[in-house]
Protein backbone atom coordinates (compact mmCIF):
# COMPACT_ATOMS: atom_id res chain seq x y z
CA UNK A 1 0.00 0.00 0.00
CA UNK A 2 1.57 3.34 -0.99
CA UNK A 3 0.84 5.56 1.38
CA UNK A 4 -0.53 9.36 -0.37
CA UNK A 5 1.54 12.24 0.82
CA UNK A 6 -0.27 15.47 0.73
CA UNK A 7 0.93 19.13 0.81
CA UNK A 8 -0.33 21.72 2.78
CA UNK A 9 -0.59 25.00 1.31
CA UNK A 10 0.23 27.73 4.06
CA UNK A 11 -2.75 29.52 5.42
CA UNK A 12 -4.01 32.38 3.69
CA UNK A 13 -4.96 35.11 5.84
CA UNK A 14 -8.66 36.62 4.70
CA UNK A 15 -8.33 40.08 4.20
CA UNK A 16 -9.81 42.32 7.32
CA UNK A 17 -13.35 43.60 6.57
CA UNK A 18 -15.17 45.95 9.19
CA UNK A 19 -19.00 44.98 8.41
CA UNK A 20 -18.53 44.22 4.89
CA UNK A 21 -16.19 46.82 4.09
CA UNK A 22 -12.90 46.47 3.29
CA UNK A 23 -10.11 48.30 4.40
CA UNK A 24 -9.70 50.49 1.46
CA UNK A 25 -13.04 51.02 0.55
CA UNK A 26 -13.50 52.95 4.51
CA UNK A 27 -10.39 54.59 3.90
CA UNK A 28 -12.04 56.44 1.04
CA UNK A 29 -15.50 57.38 2.68
CA UNK A 30 -15.91 60.93 4.21
CA UNK A 31 -17.21 61.01 7.66
CA UNK A 32 -20.69 61.29 6.53
CA UNK A 33 -20.97 57.84 5.17
CA UNK A 34 -18.64 55.95 8.18
CA UNK A 35 -21.13 57.12 11.08
CA UNK A 36 -23.82 54.57 10.53
CA UNK A 37 -20.98 52.19 10.56
CA UNK A 38 -19.44 53.34 13.90
CA UNK A 39 -20.65 51.61 17.40
CA UNK A 40 -23.02 54.09 19.39
CA UNK A 41 -20.51 55.61 21.46
CA UNK A 42 -18.15 57.00 19.14
CA UNK A 43 -21.01 58.02 16.67
CA UNK A 44 -22.25 59.90 19.73
CA UNK A 45 -18.64 61.71 20.33
CA UNK A 46 -18.53 62.66 16.84
CA UNK A 47 -22.10 63.73 16.52
CA UNK A 48 -21.27 66.20 19.34
CA UNK A 49 -18.46 67.60 17.39
CA UNK A 50 -14.27 66.95 18.67
CA UNK A 51 -12.28 68.90 20.66
CA UNK A 52 -9.26 71.09 19.65
CA UNK A 53 -6.98 68.77 20.69
CA UNK A 54 -8.64 65.70 18.56
CA UNK A 55 -8.97 68.00 16.08
CA UNK A 56 -5.35 68.96 16.34
CA UNK A 57 -4.24 65.25 16.39
CA UNK A 58 -5.91 63.96 12.82
CA UNK A 59 -4.08 67.21 11.39
CA UNK A 60 -1.37 65.71 12.35
CA UNK A 61 -1.86 62.32 10.95
CA UNK A 62 -3.00 64.05 7.75
CA UNK A 63 0.07 66.26 7.54
CA UNK A 64 1.82 63.16 7.70
CA UNK A 65 4.04 63.68 10.80
CA UNK A 66 6.57 60.54 11.58
CA UNK A 67 6.72 60.94 15.26
CA UNK A 68 2.84 61.34 16.90
CA UNK A 69 2.90 61.65 20.52
CA UNK A 70 -0.27 62.12 22.07
CA UNK A 71 -1.90 61.85 25.97
CA UNK A 72 -5.83 61.62 23.75
CA UNK A 73 -6.43 57.86 25.39
CA UNK A 74 -9.80 58.74 24.66
CA UNK A 75 -9.27 59.48 20.81
CA UNK A 76 -11.30 57.15 18.67
CA UNK A 77 -9.19 55.05 15.81
CA UNK A 78 -10.27 56.11 12.07
CA UNK A 79 -9.51 54.40 9.27
CA UNK A 80 -6.92 57.29 7.75
CA UNK A 81 -4.92 56.19 10.77
CA UNK A 82 -4.36 52.59 9.88
CA UNK A 83 -0.59 51.29 9.19
CA UNK A 84 0.72 54.55 11.32
CA UNK A 85 2.44 54.62 14.93
CA UNK A 86 1.75 56.67 17.56
CA UNK A 87 3.20 56.90 20.92
CA UNK A 88 0.18 56.73 23.15
CA UNK A 89 1.10 57.87 26.98
CA UNK A 90 0.07 55.01 29.86
CA UNK A 91 0.44 57.83 32.72
CA UNK A 92 4.33 57.11 33.04
CA UNK A 93 5.86 56.64 29.66
CA UNK A 94 4.66 56.90 25.72
CA UNK A 95 4.13 53.41 24.65
CA UNK A 96 4.58 52.66 20.55
CA UNK A 97 1.41 51.18 19.42
CA UNK A 98 1.03 50.49 15.57
CA UNK A 99 -2.39 50.89 14.30
CA UNK A 100 -3.82 47.50 12.76
CA UNK A 101 -7.11 47.45 11.00
CA UNK A 102 -8.87 45.34 13.72
CA UNK A 103 -8.42 48.50 16.21
CA UNK A 104 -10.48 50.69 13.78
CA UNK A 105 -12.99 52.18 15.94
CA UNK A 106 -11.60 51.78 19.39
CA UNK A 107 -9.76 53.71 21.41
CA UNK A 108 -6.06 54.83 21.67
CA UNK A 109 -6.29 53.79 24.93
CA UNK A 110 -7.32 50.21 24.71
CA UNK A 111 -3.70 50.03 23.49
CA UNK A 112 -1.77 51.60 26.13
CA UNK A 113 -2.63 49.39 28.74
CA UNK A 114 -2.24 51.82 32.26
CA UNK A 115 -1.35 48.72 34.17
CA UNK A 116 1.12 46.40 34.79
CA UNK A 117 0.51 42.19 35.71
CA UNK A 118 1.07 41.59 38.79
CA UNK A 119 3.61 38.98 39.83
CA UNK A 120 4.43 38.16 43.68
CA UNK A 121 6.86 36.79 45.27
CA UNK A 122 7.66 34.53 48.41
CA UNK A 123 6.05 35.50 51.53
CA UNK A 124 8.46 37.75 53.72
CA UNK A 125 9.70 36.71 56.86
CA UNK A 126 7.05 36.00 59.57
CA UNK A 127 4.31 36.46 56.98
CA UNK A 128 3.61 32.81 57.10
CA UNK A 129 4.05 29.90 60.17
CA UNK A 130 6.27 28.33 57.04
CA UNK A 131 7.81 31.09 56.09
CA UNK A 132 10.45 30.41 59.03
CA UNK A 133 11.45 27.89 56.62
CA UNK A 134 12.29 30.47 53.81
CA UNK A 135 16.41 30.24 53.57
CA UNK A 136 17.61 33.95 54.07
CA UNK A 137 20.49 33.63 51.47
Amino acid sequence: MAKKIQKRMPRRREEFTYRGYSVADLQQMALSELLPLMPARARRKFDRGLSREHEKLLADLRSGDEQIRTHLRDMIIMPEMLGRTIEIHNGKEFQKVEIQPEAVFHYLGEFALTRRRVSHGSAGIGATRSSKYVPLK
